[in-house]
């Protein structure tokens, strides 16, 4: 029978450290009510016997303390809110005993923006990792060294994992569950509590923030260039020219400042505004497509797919309520 250590920081958010021991509370009784023995021992795991959580409004009661858990199998850190670098600080204790655990075989799982525990930890350095997609600029600032994956609502990489953001939590509690307990449970618990089993995307969620966050003024001329005008065809030796930098130049410092290539961050616009007409208006994707500057629709369709994890009538079909109150 494993141990699971669900922890309790400082500044954690209740519903991530109540979703996981019910969902795991549940699956126990689920095996004993069909005579096979529980997933294993569900422990609240703190740096002390209380506290307090949304801001003094609960109290977390641990279970058990972090100096007297000597051995566990799965290290579950939920989300965390306020200020990281405060945060961080707060619960800089749990760390050792995090990578004392994780070298002695546990797996560690990190929830939405628990994904800055376990960073400090450092044990993800060159590793993927997901979390929130409204923090990925500030994740990517603190820990430049973690391979960030926005996109992603799991990663799974040598028994460490991660989850995107909010409530996608539960997806990745539900794939350790199969991975545990099996697929049959794992589909029952999805059932029981109303998850979508197989959504693996928070990409469909993500929306476009322009990535200005940084100090290079040129870049963010050539950013705004391209928002503006994301409907005509730039290319990027137009937007060098217009700068007087070097195509070479001006594809290296976009990408440090940015995170994306010219090509993708013009796609990544076009397909927000792509977005953004699917979820209001009527017309159909040809139209919407032509409107941001796509003439292939192949090219349109595998680009916004790409980036959103749905096709242009699928995000249609499932962002546009207005059309969705009239089918």
């Amino acid at each position: 029978m494993k141990h699971i250590s669900i922890l309790i920081p400082k500044g954690a958010v209740l519903g991530s450290i109540e979703g996981p021991r019910q969902v795991f509370t549940e699956v126990n009784k689920f095996l004993k009510s069909i005579g096979k023995p529980a997933l294993g021992k569900v422990q609240l795991v703190g740096l002390a016997e209380e506290t307090p959580v949304a801001g003094g409004k609960y109290t977390i009661y641990a279970d058990t303390l972090v100096k007297d858990v000597r051995k566990t199998d799965l290290i579950i850190i939920p989300a965390l809110d306020g200020d990281m670098v405060k945060v961080l600080e707060d619960n800089e204790d749990f760390v050792p005993w995090i990578i004392k655990q994780y070298k002695g075989g546990a797996e560690v799982a990190s929830l939405c923006v628990g994904a800055f525990l376990l960073a400090s930890t450092g044990l993800i350095t060159g590793r993927k990792c997901a979390t929130h997609w409204m923090a990925a600029s500030d994740f990517r600032k603190m820990f430049p060294e973690v391979n960030l994956v926005e996109d992603k609502i799991i990663t799974d990489e040598q028994g460490i994992y991660s989850s995107g953001g909010a409530f996608s939590y539960l997806n990745l509690i539900l794939y350790l569950i199969e991975k545990y307990a099996g697929r049959d449970i794992a589909i029952f618990m999805s059932k029981a509590f109303q998850i979508d089993i197989e959504r693996r995307s928070q990409s469909p969620f993500i929306m476009f923030k322009g990535q200005k966050e940084h100090e290079d003024e040129s870049i963010k001329k050539a950013q705004e260039f391209i928002e503006t005008h994301f409907q005509e065809k730039i290319t990027v030796d137009q937007l060098a020219s217009m700068l007087a930098l070097s195509r070479r130049n001006l594809e290296r410092r976009f990408k440090k400042a940015t995170s994306n290539s010219v090509v993708e961050y013009m796609q990544r616009v076009k397909v927000e505004a792509a977005k953004m007409s699917l979820e209001t208006s009527r017309e159909n994707v040809n139209e919407v497509m032509y409107n941001v500057g796509y003439t292939d629709p192949k090219a349109f369709r595998i680009t916004f797919k790409r980036i959103t994890g749905l096709s242009p009538i699928e995000y249609r079909n499932k962002y546009n309520h207005e059309l969705s109150v009239s089918l």
